[in-house]
């Protein structure tokens, strides 16, 4: 076996948690010739990451190796210079939220963000789906009412334009949306930010833009939409968790009562929900459930 193997066994076989099913076909594309870089991106690639974040682990353990003098097969890299972030605090930030935002309830439409902010759930998402643009300023603006008094958070999904008009304590976008949202309106408005992400790559690239918080997902199976990645499973989540430590985080992806306990041993701050309450026999119960398990664990 060649040292190149040698050092990828090493890797892997140290790094079970991280594993999800890998696509065998898919060739190493290297950008470098040093061997701890290729030996992780073609480690990362056997474990089945993405060719975008293998390429980002691969070049943070060569800094990671760098930085320390000397390889350590069992240490995956979580130190936030090694993947080129920058140090807090940071002048072009976001406004900040709490560190743990907690029971995070995504939510259809206005009369269920009422519902679940009267039942005392911190965090509330609006993601109402609508191409009329009179119907989502109207639910947009209804859902702020509905947190007046509460103690809620009220972030709404997408409809920035929207949110700044009605007065919304946050916005939460996704990846595609960092290309045309206009974020320094939202900035300036003093709205908070919070983005998605599904992997280091779409970390790596929400963190430039300084926001309030992360989302990391989905962590398992959902039904709810179409997912471009597979479920990171909670060995990944606290692998992103411990590199991201700097942000609030939200994890999201088909949790209920039965997965919150490993979801919170990854060291994420909140967790979103939606079909573990909307689906639920009795919302308000389950709201009150999951909160404690979250509260608990703080």
């Amino acid at each position: 076996m060649s040292t190149h193997d040698t050092l990828t066994q090493a890797i892997i076989a140290a790094h079970p948690g991280l594993a999800i099913t890998a696509d065998a076909t898919r060739p190493a594309v290297f950008s470098s010739d040093a061997p701890v870089y290729r030996a992780a991106k073609q480690a990362c690639l056997a474990l089945g990451f993405v060719e975008p974040d293998a390429e980002c682990v691969a070049n943070a353990w060569q800094s990671m190796s760098q930085r320390t003098g000397q390889f350590n097969p069992q240490a995956w890299p979580d130190r936030p210079e090694d993947f080129g972030l920058r140090p807090w605090p940071r002048t072009d930030a976001f406004a900040a939220c709490p560190q743990k935002l907690g029971l995070y309830a995504v939510l259809p439409d206005a009369a269920w963000v009422a519902r679940m902010a009267r039942a005392g759930v911190p965090t509330v998402q609006l993601r109402y789906k609508s191409d009329d643009r009179a119907a989502i300023e109207r639910e947009v603006h209804a859902a702020v009412e509905a947190v007046q008094g509460s103690g809620a958070l009220l972030f709404i999904n997408d409809h920035w334009q929207a949110a700044i008009a009605a007065g919304a304590y946050g916005v939460h976008l996704g990846q595609e949306d960092l290309d045309t949202a206009d974020l320094e309106k939202i900035r300036a408005a003093g709205l908070r930010l919070g983005l998605s992400s599904h992997g280091y790559a779409e970390m790596l690239r929400a963190d430039r833009f300084s926001p309030s918080y992360l989302a990391m997902g989905a962590v398992f199976p959902t039904t709810l939409k179409r997912m471009v990645t597979a479920p990171q499973g909670t060995g990944r989540l606290g692998a992103y968790a411990r590199l991201m430590r700097d942000y609030p985080l939200v994890a999201i992806g088909g949790i209920d009562s039965s997965r919150l306990p490993e979801v919170l041993a990854s060291g994420v701050g909140s967790v979103a929900v939606v079909r573990a309450l909307v689906a639920a026999e009795h919302p308000e119960q389950m709201a009150a459930s999951l909160q404690a398990m979250i509260s608990a664990e703080a």
